[in-house]
């Protein structure tokens, strides 16, 4: 697979569906989708275990797809591309020509 253009701990904002305008962090990227802190909650019957002893009704984020979502560059949205440096590969914020990590 390519590599991602969004990756985990990346500050997004949603720029389509029911959560358009909100910026999170990406807490993981899994084939496509990313899980935004929260973005997209979901209510789920949880069975009692070891980690939540009770069980119950929990309230988690859900997966959006990535194409909903761009990155944001000192709060301002910008594409995100690749560029040589040295012999290494790095993210360019498009917007401003900053380099990512």
């Amino acid at each position: 697979m390519a590599t991602s253009k969004i990756k985990k701990g990346d500050t997004v904002k949603v720029i389509t569906g029911k959560y358009k305008g909100t910026e999170g962090k990406v807490i993981s990227v899994k084939e496509g989708k990313v899980i935004v802190e929260g973005v997209n909650m979901v209510t789920k019957h949880k069975k009692a275990s070891q980690s939540n002893p009770n069980g119950g009704l929990v309230h988690e984020e859900a997966a959006i797809d990535i194409s909903n979502v761009m990155y944001v560059a000192k709060g301002k949205v910008t594409r995100v591309g690749f560029t040589m440096q040295g012999d290494k590969k790095v993210r360019v914020a498009k917007a401003t020509g900053d380099i990512i990590d």
